[in-house]
């Protein structure tokens, strides 16, 4: 182990004068004052109290939490380069362009680059993206470039006799890191977390230097970048490059804890906690203790492992911890236990972490009717919430605070939802802490990436390369939020985007995480596989036939748009599958579409995500505005009627039956018809017959019995109703786009 005890004294001894030292905080204070947001389109009330001093102060890591640590988030330096300028000096200085009025070429980036001017363009602030507002650069990088991060740090004088670990949460995509000009590692993966031990590359004393080089191909690639894409239109979003979580300095003695893996076992009551950790001689034990929350004096459990001549190397121990009498998480109460994890020798502490638990357990099985459902702690609970891109206007992929990622969490909970469906991106480890907290359900995504497929399609095929790439960062994401008790489902692929060798991709997820249930392909690609069979449909609902071993959900309907002006990204040509000009007409559509949705838990449906959150860039589909200014609906009316969606399901009855089950004889014309022709008495001799549904053979989900491929059709059907004495009658049609 190298000691840092030479540049800690170094730096304590060191006297400077004290104007000098003035100056230094005067510069730091004129840098602060100096910067501001870039003019984006649209700013959230959080994004305009950002400065450099409170950009994501809290802690990022809320389940391996210790009490000494550094954040690096403010202001960096940024350069934006041509990659095929490389490497970086020892200087840390990202290659120079100079300009002699003919072609650009590269200058020498040693100490000497600074004779052609400054070596970086200008100012960032770290966590934001550079392509967003908050970044206060808002420019494109593009897959020909490279974008370059410089910043200096001291080391604080207490951390002697540490080693020093550099922590990223995240960093899209293709990520290099120097030290002191010192090479210390690489990273590929745009939304996991990635640390490296820098002691050995630290100064003796001073100031310390960190230079990252960055590099994203967005859409030009084929890594997992989810809805980016250099040209936003439609539901694909601005590009995000670099830097977008928290940066941070973590000091931990050579012997200490590097992970923690917590598995709840509900019917036994106890919890499985896993503790991989670095030793470098015997002896050495493990302790967990686990508190109640409104008991914090009270140790519910005390174990101790004794490890019996560890060598030294990286170990990993088992402990079960008894919980006794528990009190279970469910969004109706997110109880969470407290955990302490300590690394011992003789009693003497030589690392601590503290950290949480639910007690909660997740399934499909059959309830009283027969039906395949969710359940949740042996109880089954129809699951309901909208998808959520987790886009901000001003931050883009990051959310301006803290409080900002809490506020969307609070909002779906007033709305009376009780899960969510992160679609194709992962969030900072503190959104999946405050779902816990708060108790929302989230089904996870996994981003998506490489070729598209349409529903008939069968699964695409990658290069070694990808496949390697889809699997290490779907692997970084199971492992890394596994202990959240909130997340209760992982979904590999949506809407065939990048789907892949899905029966093995399936099965990989069950081995990796045995506690939780997989929806292999979200929408239209369906393979058989998984614990659910998931199906879009908008607007919606609807719902697939009942299955024999996996549940029914509806991953995606809704979207029923409307733009409030003042409160969009642009002013003109938004965009949503459906588009209403007044709040009341916006909430008495989601009203019945609520309502309809309701009729279809009772034929089997298990759960349903309405499409979505927040609108997003052109997107006008959220329920509330994209700068979460407003709620779009009445939000009394929408919560009335989302929690009627979790009493027990309707029995229904079948007067007329439709033609997905049977088929039924209808009179069609594809020739626009004469005024009137909806009515009763009208003659509608000269139309042709057909047995329903009409369509093309082949579309995911459709039952087709009449082939029809033109644009406009006209139907019309007679029936037969022996009473009239019914209780909230319901007309159910299948259909894709538009209906009348």
């Amino acid at each position: 182990m190298k000691s840092n005890r030479s540049r800690i004294q170094s730096a304590r001894n060191r006297t400077l004068p004290s104007m000098i030292f003035c100056c230094a905080l005067c510069l730091c204070s004129l840098a602060n004052a100096a910067w501001k947001p870039a003019e984006g389109p649209l700013m959230t009330r959080w994004g305009k109290q950002v400065t450099p001093d409170n950009a994501h102060r809290e802690y990022p890591r809320p389940q391996m939490v210790r009490k000494d640590w550094l954040n690096l988030n403010g202001l960096w330096e940024y350069a934006i380069r041509s990659t095929g300028i490389l490497p970086v000096s020892s200087m840390g200085v990202p290659p120079m362009t100079e300009v002699h009025g003919q072609d650009a070429r590269a200058t020498d980036h040693g100490r000497d680059a600074h004779a052609t001017g400054p070596s970086f363009d200008g100012q960032i602030l770290v966590p934001f993206p550079i392509e967003s507002a908050l970044s206060g650069v808002m420019k494109p990088v593009g897959p020909d470039n490279r974008l370059w991060y410089r910043r200096t740090f001291e080391v604080p004088n207490d951390w002697n006799q540490e080693r020093v670990l550099l922590h990223f949460g995240a960093v899209d995509w293709d990520t290099t890191v120097w030290i002191n000009g010192k090479e210390i590692g690489s990273h590929k993966g745009g939304y996991d977390p990635f640390t490296f031990d820098i002691t050995d590359a630290l100064n003796d004393s001073g100031e310390q230097q960190i230079v990252l080089s960055v590099w994203d191909p967005t859409d030009a690639g084929t890594q997992p970048r989810g809805k980016q894409v250099r040209n936003p239109r439609g539901i694909w979003y601005t590009a995000v490059t670099g830097i977008w979580q928290t940066v941070w300095l973590e000091p931990v003695n050579e012997m200490h804890i590097r992970s923690v893996r917590i598995t709840p076992d509900f019917d036994k009551a106890q919890v499985r906690v896993e503790v991989d950790f670095h030793a470098i001689a015997g002896g050495y034990h493990i302790r967990a203790e686990s508190f109640r929350p409104d008991r914090p004096g009270n140790t519910l459990t005390d174990k101790f492992k004794l490890g019996t001549d560890y060598p030294a190397q990286d170990h990993t121990v088992s402990l079960i911890v008894d919980t006794g009498d528990f009190e279970p998480w469910s969004p109706q109460s997110p109880f969470l236990y407290r955990l302490r994890i300590k690394l011992m020798q003789n009693m003497k502490e030589f690392d601590v972490i503290e950290s949480y638990f639910g007690m909660r357990k997740t399934e499909v099985k059959k309830d009283e009717a027969g039906i395949n459902r969710l359940f949740l702690n042996n109880e089954p609970l129809f699951q309901y919430g909208p998808l959520d891109q987790g886009w901000w206007p001003d931050g883009l992929y990051a959310a301006p605070s803290d409080e900002a990622l809490r506020y969307d969490i609070e909002v779906l909970k007033d709305l009376g939802c009780n899960m969510l469906r992160k679609h194709v991106k992962i969030e900072p480890d503190r959104f999946y802490y405050w779902c816990d907290k708060l108790g929302l359900l989230v089904w996870q995504d996994m981003p998506s990436g490489d070729k598209y497929i349409r529903g008939n399609d069968p699964d695409i095929e990658r290069t070694p390369e990808s496949a390697a790439q889809f699997e290490a960062e779907l692997k970084a994401m199971i492992s890394t939020f596994y202990n959240h008790p909130s997340i209760v489902m992982w979904v590999p692929y949506n809407e065939g985007w990048g789907q892949w060798d899905t029966a093995r991709i399936t099965k990989m997820i069950k081995q990796l995480d045995p506690t939780r249930l997989v929806n292999s392909a979200s929408g239209w690609t369906d393979r058989g596989v998984g614990d659910v069979h998931d199906i879009h449909r908008y607007p919606g609902p609807g719902t697939a036939p009942p299955e024999e071993n996996r549940a029914v959900v509806l991953g995606e309907f809704g979207g029923l748009g409307l733009p409030v002006k003042g409160h969009t990204w642009q002013d003109e040509k938004n965009w949503g599958y459906r588009s209403y000009k007044t709040r009341d007409e916006l909430t008495d559509a989601y009203v019945a579409l609520i309502e309809n949705l309701r009729s279809l838990i009772g034929e089997g449906l298990a759960a349903a995500v309405y499409t979505q959150t927040t609108d997003v860039e052109i997107e006008v589909n959220g329920m509330m505005t994209y700068d979460r200014a407003m709620i779009k609906m009445d939000a009394e009316k929408a919560a009335a009627a989302n929690k009627r969606l979790y009493l027990p399901p309707p029995i229904l009855k079948t007067v007329v039956p439709t033609s997905q089950k049977q088929a039924m004889n209808w009179k069609y014309t594809t020739s626009k018809p004469g005024d009137g022709w909806e009515r009763a008495n009208f003659d509608d001799s000269a139309w042709q017959s057909g047995k329903g549904g009409f369509g093309t053979k082949g579309t995911p989900g459709a039952v087709v019995r009449t082939e029809w491929k033109g644009s406009d059709i006209w139907l019309r059907r007679t029936f037969e109703l022996r009473s009239s004495k019914f209780s909230l009658p319901q007309l159910s049609i299948h259909h894709d786009e538009d209906a009348e």
